[in-house]
């Protein structure tokens, strides 16, 4: 079995801290691992541990995986128009041997971090899937040996940069629109996964800080000191027969991103039909009253 990546619990108040046009999912610079959450595969699967250690002076969270496969992930619900860059560092000991992205496998990973795009039902969801490749030729993409909807990019191979620490900016908007050919609907998380366990190998993966940076082109409409806090819906339980699901302390949701804002439908004008979803919530206000006309006098 392989992973589907990890088809998200969306929890409220995902602690997504605004700074300047940078949003800090991962902290670990800090010692904070705030929001990322803990997700296994399964009751009798081996997890993959997770801790913050120091490196020359540095906090990083570094995964060792022995036969394992578990994750961390972090629930979003963004636009990726507004969010298009992803920006993280990480560092591996060695690839995986055995491993091969074009097989089920060999389809493990020292190190890899994922984006998701949750699209209602499961079958539908969609996620690119940025990985430290084992055969992979840096650049070069491929579909997941488990579904179409997965985009496996290589963005480090192999052997010649391992034990040095690599920083990467991906535009997730533009990489979407490349790899789907359409427009994305909004971020539903980013996780990260070190595995091992269809190989039966061993690994270990570094990750540095993780943030998603704001369009220059998009208005900054927040006030000044406001958290950037997104409060996603809650969905039904995901499974995918053919794939690793990740279900956490909780239940398992999708984001859907197709939910309209609630709120008062204002009066329609002659000239457009309103659309209930581009309504803000609690701000629409109804039209006063016609008054009546009185009668013309003969």
């Amino acid at each position: 079995m392989k992973i589907l990546l990890f088809l998200l619990v969306l929890l409220m108040c995902s602690q997504a801290d605004a700074s300047d046009n940078e949003l800090h999912l991962g902290k670990f610079s800090a010692g904070d691992l705030t929001g990322w959450k803990e997700q296994t595969i399964g009751l009798l699967k081996p997890k993959t541990t997770y801790n913050l250690i120091k490196e020359n002076d540095r906090t990083v969270l570094v995964a060792h995986s022995i036969k394992s496969a578990s994750g961390r992930i972090y629930t979003l619900n963004l636009d990726p128009k507004e969010y298009p860059t992803l920006k993280w560092s990480w560092k591996i000991n060695h690839t995986i041997k055995k491993g091969d992205e074009k097989t089920k496998a060999g389809e493990d990973f020292a190190a890899r971090v994922y984006v998701i795009f949750p699209r209602g039902f499961f079958s539908k969801t969609r996620s690119i899937c940025y990985v430290w490749a084992n055969k992979l030729p840096k650049g070069e993409h491929v579909a997941s040996p488990f579904t179409p909807n997965i985009i496996t990019v290589a963005v480090d191979s192999g052997e010649e940069q391992a034990g040095r620490w690599i920083s990467h900016e991906r535009n997730i908007h533009d990489d979407y629109r490349k790899f789907f050919g359409e427009e994305p609907l909004r971020i539903g998380g980013v996780a990260l996964m070190t595995d091992t366990d269809n190989t039966g190998e061993s690994a270990f993966g570094y990750y540095g800080d993780i943030s998603m940076v704001r369009s220059e082109k998009v208005p900054d409409v927040k006030h000044k000191g406001q958290k950037a806090r997104e409060t996603p819906p809650k969905e039904p339980k995901v499974i995918d027969q053919n794939h690793k699901v990740m279900p956490p302390n909780g239940e398992p949701t999708v984001p859907n991103s197709n939910t309209p804002l609630v709120g008062p439908k204002p009066e329609a004008t002659p000239q457009m039909e309103p659309n209930p979803k581009e309504q803000p919530v609690d701000t629409a206000i109804p039209p006063p009253p016609a008054v009546p006309t009185s009668p013309a006098v003969p």
